[in-house]
């Protein structure tokens, strides 16, 4: 301390030498001893006021927006030099606003980098100062008869790091982390995802232990008009509700756990920044409660926030450098992307890497954490690339902090690494063929376009079978249709003309198409006869590869282009034919379970993939999409240490994913109650952070 207190004090005599509007002596001059001692005093207040004062100040801001409360921190930290200042003299110092702006910056800096470099020197002198910057004071370890603490599990996921680019990023070099771990006591497999590559799905089955009914990021529920969206608190705690009532647990980490920048909690008591949990009421459980603890210590604010600026400008950077050098596929990149971006690769991590940080020398038995700032980048720069390459240095930087960390922990920890879902390249449908998903449902069932999308070719090849297919169903003879059926399809043209319009939703590659005119889901036959142009227009599109439909003939089929119609229950994984069989081995079965779901789209419209290339077509802005089949987007990763039982080969589905490490738990001797003894649904339930109903967002 006293050192630290040294430092800060000949900091701030520099400075003071160095920048014209900051001052340590009154106008009219004095000693240098006197200088001196006003040094002295003023570094010890502004330490004193970081200390006590700057918790107090960033508890009062938790509900301001992580984004403002980051560029806040720079302008607070100078007013508590200001404060300092004022209270420890006399009027003899004084600095400009800015400029105290400034110097605080640089004097928390400094004195969190005295603090390290004195502490690395001893390990006992290292792990004070870690259970200091993250909160904790009293581990808390469990211990077998006998023997020394039962190892604890850190479970970290790569949100969006695909197999194939994890290997790659080890290859070359970028992630020095990962490699040693691969070299000397992991090994790595990939492992299969259902057909909703994404998130939500992934994070459900893997926490929770079921994903069912969860047909993509974002669907449409006919039985209550709302719109699911699964990175909503609203929607993510009735996910999380369900899956809990559907398993009768409460998830991976309900006793003793921690689940840190997740969508759902896993069953975990502590939590941070876990979106289910901003739909609980109270102050204690605000979602943004997580940011406490980390931005209470000045140093890591000043640290987050200085990098968070530096993050906008790289991203404006590399922005201006893509348009120059006309990269292609593109997407903007304007607007608040930036600072979105800012927010995932620096915010999100420092807090979440922090939060495990502090989950470790607290000794807790099992830890799930995810780093989302690959998944933010590569959407927008593409899954492979220089900017993707620099936030996975990053992110291995990140690992092997947590695993010095992991080294001064009161029990030895076992740290698996895995994703939730990979990405797969490509421009985007609308970039390729001018008009979006969207805006072909309408032309294809004839309703009002754009004059735009009416000039592109798909738009006006739509447009022109929706009106070749009706006038076709209405003037068709009477000797081949019969009055009745003629009667039937001008009544089917009435009907179509008054239904509400489709709600056309895009979920990277997935699109989904329902009709909330029609309670129930709606059939091919059903379809052709209320826009008798749209399978056809849909199942014929160059940029789509199938379309999933129910029939009443053939339960539910499959339709494909050069009118390919395959039965849902003939579908066969093996086969080298068929509409699903560039999609590989696993896709059928995935479209089969998605079929089973209550909550299926009327029409699941996948788009298409080169496999030569690995490309597909978003229906959203995204050059590095997932959600769909096709590509590195189904095939994630495991890392796991070679102590534990190795997964069983050909893992598919988080569901699975879910019960090895359920597994592995149990082998550390975790909290996990076994299947068999299960709570109750009700008493899982109860884990739930949420009291009452969950909250409605602005969609429904």
């Amino acid at each position: 301390m006293i050192t630290v207190w040294a430092v800060s004090t000949l900091t701030l005599l520099v400075l003071a030498g160095l920048l014209p509007d900051f001052q340590l002596q009154s106008a009219d001059g004095a000693s240098l001893t006197t200088i001196a001692f006003t040094a002295v005093w003023c570094a010890g207040a502004f330490g004193l006021l970081s200390a006590l004062v700057w918790p107090l100040i960033v508890r009062a801001l938790l509900l301001v927006p992580a984004l403002v409360l980051g560029l806040l921190v720079f302008f607070l930290n100078g007013s508590l030099l200001l404060l300092a200042l004022r209270l420890s003299t006399d009027g003899r110092a004084a600095a400009a606003p800015e400029t105290a702006v400034v110097v605080a910056a640089v004097m928390s800096a400094v004195a969190s980098a005295t603090s390290t470099a004195l502490a690395v020197r001893d390990d006992e002198a290292y792990r004070r100062r870690l259970y200091r910057l993250t909160g904790r004071t009293r581990p808390r370890i469990a211990r077998t008869a006998g023997a020394g603490p039962v190892p604890g599990t850190v479970f970290v996921q790569l949100d969006g790091v695909g197999h194939r680019v994890l290997s790659d990023a080890v290859a070359a070099g970028r992630m020095p982390m990962v490699a040693e771990w691969l070299a000397t006591t992991h090994t790595l497999t990939p492992w299969r995802t259902d057909w909703s590559s994404q998130t939500g799905a992934s994070q459900l089955g893997i926490l929770h232990g079921s994903n069912e009914d969860v047909p993509a990021f974002r669907w449409y529920e006919k039985d209550t008009g709302r719109l699911m969206v699964s990175n909503r608190p609203a929607s993510a705690v009735e996910l999380q509700r369900r899956a809990v009532r559907r398993t009768g647990d409460g998830g991976l980490l309900t006793l003793d756990g921690a689940s840190r920048g997740n969508l759902f909690s896993g069953g975990a008591d502590q939590l941070a920044l876990v979106l289910s949990m901003a739909a609980r009421r109270g102050r204690r459980n605000r979602s943004r409660s997580g940011y406490f603890a980390y931005f209470s210590d000045p140093a890591n604010a000043v640290r987050t926030a200085g990098s968070l600026v530096a993050e906008v400008f790289r991203e404006m950077t590399q922005s201006v450098r893509a348009r120059l050098r006309r990269e292609s596929p593109r997407v903007s990149r304007g607007g608040l992307y930036p600072f979105v971006r800012a927010f995932a690769t620096v915010v999100e991590r420092d807090v979440v890497v922090s939060a495990v940080m502090g989950d470790m020398l607290a000794g807790r038995t099992a830890v799930y954490a995810d780093l989302v700032a690959y998944d933010e980048v590569a959407h927008h720069s593409g899954p492979r690339g220089r900017d993707t390459d620099q936030v996975l240095a990053r992110l291995d930087r990140a690992l092997a902090l947590i695993a010095k960390v992991a080294e001064h922990a009161p029990r030895p920890y076992r740290i698996v690494l895995l994703s939730d879902h990979g990405q797969s390249p490509g421009e985007t449908f609308e970039s390729a063929y001018g008009l979006t998903l969207k805006d072909l449902v309408r032309a294809g069932c004839g309703l009002p376009v754009s004059r735009r999308v009416r000039r592109t070719r798909s738009g006006s090849e739509a447009r022109d079978a929706a009106r070749d297919a009706l006038r076709s169903a209405l003037h068709r003879p009477v000797d081949e249709a019969g009055e009745a059926g003629k009667e039937g399809a001008e009544a089917a043209a009435v009907a179509a003309a008054r239904a509400p319009e489709p709600v056309v939703l895009a979920s990277g590659n997935l699109g989904l198409v329902s009709f909330p005119g029609v309670p129930h889901r709606v059939t091919r036959e059903e379809i052709d006869r209320l826009h008798p142009g749209l399978l056809h227009t849909l199942a014929h599109h160059p940029g789509i590869a199938f379309l999933l439909v129910a029939s009443e003939e053939h339960g539910s089929v499959v339709l494909a282009g050069d009118g390919v119609e395959v039965p849902v229950g003939a579908l066969d994984d093996d086969s080298a034919a068929g509409p699903l069989a560039v999609f590989g081995p696993g896709a059928a079965a995935a479209v089969r379970r998605t079929d089973g779901f209550p909550h299926v789209a009327d029409i699941m419209v996948n788009s298409m993939y080169d496999p030569a290339a690995g490309t597909v077509h978003a229906f959203e802005e995204q050059i590095g999409s997932h959600g769909g089949l096709g590509g590195d987007q189904a095939l994630p990763f495991l890392l796991w240490p070679r102590d534990l039982t190795p997964p069983p080969a050909g893992l598919v589905g988080a569901e699975q994913v879910h019960q090895v490490l359920r597994g592995w738990l149990r082998e550390s001797e975790g909290p996990q109650v076994p299947l068999e003894i299960s709570p109750s649904s009700a008493d899982a339930e109860a884990l739930l952070p949420v009291e009452g109903p969950a909250t409605r967002d602005k969609n429904g």
